[in-house]
């Protein structure tokens, strides 16, 4: 299945706290999107958010995205593990 790296950006304000709160909602919905949030990472002082996923497109990546919480990234960037 294809890997995605997606970038929220200019989210001011952001926490650690929040964010892992934003991905356990990811979690409880992505089974019926067909994608699995593997990790992510977050910058506090630069208000970044990045988000690794396993999906059959950006768009079903995006979906959970919304229905969850409705953050949705700015960007989205199908990746190659090295």
């Amino acid at each position: 299945m294809p890997l995605y790296m997606d970038e929220h950006r200019n989210m001011k304000g952001v926490t650690a706290a929040a964010v892992a709160e934003a991905h356990a909602k990811d979690l409880k919905v992505q089974g019926k999107h067909g994608v699995n949030y593997r990790n992510y990472w977050v910058d506090e002082e630069k208000g970044a958010i990045f988000c690794l996923v396993e999906a059959p497109n950006a768009e079903a990546a995006a979906r959970v995205h919304k229905e969850a919480h409705g953050l949705v990234a700015d960007e989205i960037h199908e990746v190659h593990q090295g």
